[in-house]
């Protein structure tokens, strides 16, 4: 099998009163959602209206890999558009951002200050289905208009503008409230990739570029090695004030090798390449520096030293736990380097330990920023990290950078040249039931006004997913969204379209803007944005190394 690291491979706040005790705590017995085994493929989605017309066009790909491209439903006439107002959380900051959610009394107060400048408004409240761990009252918003068409709400939202607040013309087919999501008739469009082990003889891998912190397309990333198939993969750095762009944003296990550490014990996608099975544990891992006999730990393995997307961490900022599209700070790190990472380690103050390929410190710096040696590492460190790195890092001293992945069981994740893992969250199914835990894996925020739960976790959006059936199958599904053409999917849709296809265990992965499912060279489903979106990394279905040589030839 090949490695994916051989060359070119590597491409390989708000308003607490109004959240709701159901949306913070587990689900009581009476509030648990009814779940069904998912050992049996059903005859259609559980996906919206029982009575859907739904169509599926199967293609093989190679032997044991399929794509099922799968339409349900049709064109709802009982959905709009309309204007959704941005309500003022009640900070005396000025800058402080404006929430889709609030109170009752406040989304009232809201739409009687807008009566008064001659907008009908309407106040609504948004119940959310109850997950594993959340779910429930979010809260009330405000919505103003009914328009067939976006653009004839443009003339509302100046008029709500020039009554003091900001608002946008959203699809009433993206909500994800309780009591309609069984009732929504579409349309859906979804792609499933499913790779059958018994039968496919080449390898599923994970790959992230030339190197960890330039992001690339999934197309591009599935081009570069001859891929059959593949998918977006996990969450990863998007902006530059949260790191380095399209470092990976949790567990990265690539060729066998941990090039990033989990975020808390959120689920990885274990991918073994010499079998063609998948499997998904909750992850955690050891990281420290050791020097005769001195022992001191790791923070963190290829990220910007002080920022870490997702949180998770030991000594984060405001929180240890994980807080998904959250950027927590630590001023005290010892942050570890490997060539995967890119040409230079990330700059600023700090000290810089070089390792060579023997684990020899060759040089120790005052500031942070340099080439990381072919083989070697570099270690960073800031705050308090300084005074630990310096009692240890000294020219022609042997140091050992010890970075392992380790499993549910508490013991090192085993791994092999064949083995990938990507990170992901929320887990969707766990042994045949719904298991979706937004709250443990980090999207119910603190100190919010419930806006980015009802925006990620309830709201219909672009999905990529991943999982197994019983037969030991991995399917690899994107779900297109944020259009008319095809709604997306809330989590808990997700979760029974996951049981429905069969799945056993499955875990979300990156979506919105990065949903890419890739086929004979082609994007096969349609990305949000205008364009494909660079990603941290991908999912690819590889072919035998003699299909590759033959792809390689004119």
């Amino acid at each position: 099998m090949r490695s994916p690291k051989t060359p070119r491979s590597l491409f390989a706040v708000g308003l607490a009163a109004v959240v709701s005790a159901s949306l913070l705590g587990p689900a009581g017995p009476t509030q648990a959602s009814q779940t069904k085994p998912a050992s049996v493929p059903s005859a259609h989605l559980d996906l919206g209206a029982q009575d859907l017309p739904e169509t599926r066009t199967e293609k093989t790909l190679a032997p044991g890999v399929t794509l099922t491209q799968i339409h349900r439903g049709a064109a709802d006439s009982s959905l709009f558009w309309t204007a959704e107002v941005a309500i003022p959380t009640g900070s005396p900051d000025p800058d402080a951002p404006k929430s889709a959610l609030s109170s009752q009394s406040a989304a009232e107060a809201v739409a009687a200050k807008l009566a008064t400048a001659g907008v009908v408004a309407r106040v609504e409240q948004v119940v959310s289905p109850q997950l594993a761990d959340a779910g429930g009252l979010l809260g009330y918003r405000v919505r103003a208009g009914h328009f067939t068409v976006k653009a004839d709400g443009s003339a509302l939202i100046a008029q709500i503008k020039a009554a003091g607040y900001s608002s946008s013309v959203i699809y009433t087919g993206w909500d994800g409230d309780a009591g309609t999501i069984g009732q929504t008739r579409g349309p859906w469009n979804l792609d499933v990739i499913t790779i059958d082990p018994k039968q496919y003889h080449g390898e599923l891998s994970a790959s992230f570029g030339p190197d960890l912190e330039a992001p690339e397309t999934t197309s591009q990333l599935a081009a570069a090695q001859y891929a059959v198939a593949g998918v977006n993969a996990g969450f990863f750095v998007f902006d530059p004030t949260a790191g380095a762009p399209g470092d990976p944003a949790g567990v990265g296990v690539y060729g066998g090798k941990t090039l990033r550490e989990p975020v808390g014990d959120r689920p990885g996608l274990i991918l073994d390449g010499a079998t063609n099975r998948t499997s998904i544990q909750r992850l955690t891992w050891a990281g420290s520096l050791s020097a005769d006999g001195a022992n001191v730990p790791l923070t963190g393995i290829n990220r910007a030293p002080g920022l870490i997307r997702n949180c998770g961490e030991k000594g984060d900022q405001p929180t240890e736990l994980p807080q998904q599209d959250i950027t927590c700070t630590n001023p005290d790190e010892l942050v570890a380097f490997t060539p995967e990472f890119g040409a230079k380690s990330p700059t600023g103050a700090g000290l810089e330990a070089v390792l060579d390929s023997h684990g020899t410190v060759t040089s120790v710096t005052d500031s942070r920023g340099t080439a990381v040696p072919a083989g070697g590492h570099t270690v960073q460190a800031t705050g308090t990290g300084i005074a630990q790195l310096r009692g240890l890092a000294h020219i022609g001293q042997k140091l050992r950078v010890n970075v392992d992945t380790v499993g549910e069981d508490g013991k090192r994740l085993p791994t092999t040249k064949d083995t990938s893992v990507v990170n992901g969250g929320p887990m969707l199914v766990k042994d045949g039931k719904e298991d979706v835990t937004a709250r443990q894996d980090g999207m119910v925020h603190q100190n919010d006004s419930n806006s980015f739960y009802y925006g990620w976790v309830h709201k219909r959006n672009p999905r990529t997913f991943a999982g197994t059936d019983a037969q030991g199958r991995t399917m690899l599904v994107t779900a297109d969204g944020r259009s008319t053409s095809s709604l997306g999917l809330s989590l808990k849709e997700e979760a029974g379209v996951a049981q429905s296809l069969g799945m056993i265990q499955a875990m979300n992965l990156d979506g919105g803007g990065s949903t890419t499912a890739v086929a004979q060279g082609a994007v096969v489903n349609t990305p949000s944005g205008t364009s494909e979106r660079p990603v941290g990394d991908a999912i690819l279905v590889l072919p035998t190394r003699t299909d590759s040589e033959a792809a390689r030839r004119p």
